[in-house]
């Protein structure tokens, strides 16, 4: 019996066969798989590195954004305020003006009605003593029984 044939421990051909097989796939996978495989993950690594990034930037692109949009908005209300607070006030000179103008317009129309009252009344009053007068001259001549008027005629006559 031969010790080689009967003994696992040591080695055979194919063991040494397969042993060469295995060296050289594993050199053909090393050299022509691997290579591309690293390439990509690199390349996937880096990616993912641009996007955080880009990420980053983003956010800080976004804060900044939205701190001028804040301090824009801060501003606009600001004159908003300013504007409305004006419009207010013009508003409140309009209407003071037009009630001076109303209250002009009221007094002098006031003012011409009493006049124009006045003067109605004066008439009136001038009509009334005339009227007063003469029903009164009439009213004693019936009274009486003569004519007043002739009598007062006399009088004035003697006194001139």
């Amino acid at each position: 019996m031969n010790l080689a044939a009967e003994n696992f421990l040591i080695p055979n051909g194919t063991f040494f066969a397969c042993l060469l097989i295995f060296v050289i796939v594993l050199i053909v996978i090393r050299t022509m798989v691997v290579p591309p495989i690293v390439k990509v993950l690199d390349e996937r690594n880096a990616r993912v590195a641009q996007t955080a990034e880009d990420n980053r930037a983003a956010a800080a692109s976004y804060e900044d954004a939205d701190t001028e949009y804040r301090a824009a908005m801060k501003d606009a209300r600001g004159d908003a305020t300013g504007i409305r607070d004006e419009a207010r006030a013009k508003a409140n000179e309009e209407l003071a003006a037009a009630k001076r103008r109303a209250t002009d317009e009221a007094d002098s129309a006031l003012a011409e009605n009493s006049k124009a009252l006045k003067v109605e009344a004066d008439s009136a009053l001038e009509t009334a003593r005339r009227d007063v007068d003469r029903l009164a001259q009439t009213l004693a001549g019936r009274v009486l029984g003569n004519d007043v008027k002739a009598a007062k005629a006399e009088q004035t006559e003697t006194v001139n």
